[in-house]
């Protein structure tokens, strides 16, 4: 038993010991150069490359949300619980993701004419006169 105390005196002391305060120097540092370079511009990108726009209820409340951000184009809807389950529940959906827009048609809009169209129709005879019998 004395051993044992004798023991765990010595490795206390030995802690303690490790952790001492170091030494009141201050550590030696090392200058470093300035070096004059060209000086930094920021500049703020135009406002135009994003473009949220917000559908709302009549009482005010968001509907949708499409934004339109660089070529991507997403659409986000709120998370509505379905029948009597609450946020929290386990029958309600904790988030809903967004809907992203792959590809649009645009069914019944007529067709814009490239430059290259335009230029083959302008080159072309135009039909002769019917014939009169």
């Amino acid at each position: 038993m004395k051993r044992i105390s004798l023991l765990l005196l010595t490795l206390v002391a030995h802690t303690a010991f490790a952790q001492s305060t170091p030494s009141q120097a201050p550590p030696k540092l090392e200058k470093i150069e300035e070096i004059a370079e060209d000086p930094i511009t920021v500049t703020a990108k135009p406002s135009t490359e994003g473009k949220i726009t917000e559908k709302r209820d009549n009482s005010g409340n968001v509907t949708e949300a499409t934004v339109k951000s660089g070529p991507s184009t997403y659409t986000l809807r709120p998370n509505h619980p379905v029948g009597t389950a609450q946020p929290g529940d386990a029958m309600s959906g904790n988030n809903r993701g967004p809907q992203w827009t792959v590809l649009e048609f645009d069914i019944g809009k007529k067709k814009k004419k490239t430059t290259d169209e335009e230029a083959v129709q302008d080159n072309t005879a135009p039909p002769p006169p019917p014939a009169v019998k």
